[in-house]
């Protein structure tokens, strides 16, 4: 266990997961034991740990967010590692997060502990997952953890090989070749799901997702579903002040209102071509979403590379 994660736990340990899937149902029972933070708690407990080294403060934030991990880490659950080892990992990534996390930047934890979950995760995945050479590219990464998401939007929920127009669109999307997609979707066939009953849990039952849910809406995915959608207005509104006012005018009503205007209603609005507003709706899209993934980009790599 790197360093920092000691430091954070060396007076008291996280609970153990076991062997096979009566471990795991026990471990995901016993961190249901942990109580959620409130706001306010949650700065005093970082605020103690970040100005006076607080080990149980720190550990009172972990354990508070382990059921996050959890949730994360099941999202990952087709490449044929042992979730045990899975949820460690995030444990892991969790732990770098309360290191680092600084309190008055304003945001939740939870926010700032996701980005360093889902890395320890995808890191450990890629050096553990044996049935393909990866992490040689970024495309190649970014074909790995995104395309059973891409298969689910188009709907290609079937086993087997794609067909030759699903191959196209995952390929284009994420800027890979078609031999890529098609081979990486050979080898990451035959996901688990959920719906599986639990092994080792006759007496209670259930499935596996049973484990994951609360009695009560999730905190942590109240708050990160609340920050996300914050973040992305004022990416938005952000991106769309570059925007001269035709532009932001045509790209609001054409992209952003329930009912989009037609072309021909603003061709007569503006007096010009439809084609003519096509090409202004485009190209405020193309700056709007350029603008975004900057923006996107620099988050990212603000929350990673800190500390």
């Amino acid at each position: 266990m790197p360093a920092v994660t000691e430091s954070i736990l060396s007076q008291t340990a996280l609970p153990a997961i076991g062997q096979g899937d009566g471990g795991l149902n026990r471990y995901l029972q016993e961190i249901r034991r942990f109580p959620l933070l409130e706001p306010r708690e949650e700065y005093m407990l970082a605020k103690r740990y970040l100005e006076h080294d607080d080990r149980s403060a720190a550990h009172r934030l972990v354990t508070s967010h382990l059921r996050l991990v959890a949730k994360i880490a099941f999202s990952y659950r087709g490449y044929g590692l042992p979730m045990g080892e899975v949820i460690s990992e995030g444990n892991v990534g969790l732990m770098q997060a309360v290191k680092r996390f600084e309190p008055d930047k304003g945001f939740r934890l939870a926010t700032y502990a996701m980005w360093w979950i889902k890395a320890a995760i995808q890191e450990y995945i890629l050096r553990s997952w044996s049935l393909v050479k990866m992490g040689t590219t970024a495309n190649q990464k970014r074909l790995f953890f995104n395309l059973r998401r891409l298969k689910g939007r188009i709907q290609a929920l079937d086993e087997g090989d794609l067909t030759p127009e699903q191959v196209k669109e995952i390929a284009d999307t994420l800027h890979v070749s078609a031999a890529d997609v098609i081979s990486m979707n050979r080898r990451l066939s035959g996901d688990t799901s959920l719906n599986v009953p639990v092994r080792g849990a006759e007496e209670t039952g259930g499935e596996w997702q049973d484990w994951l849910q609360d009695d009560t809406p999730g905190q942590e995915q109240i708050l990160i579903e609340q920050d996300e959608i914050a973040n992305r207005r004022a990416m938005l509104t952000q991106a769309m002040a570059g925007l001269n006012a035709r532009e932001k005018q045509i790209f609001a009503d054409r992209r952003l209102r329930e009912e989009p205007k037609t072309l021909e209603a603003l061709s007569e609005e503006f007096r010009i071509s439809r084609e003519r507003v096509r090409q202004i709706e485009v190209r405020a899209f193309e700056k709007v979403q350029e603008a975004v993934r900057q923006a996107a980009q620099m988050q990212i790599e603000a929350f990673s590379g800190r500390g």
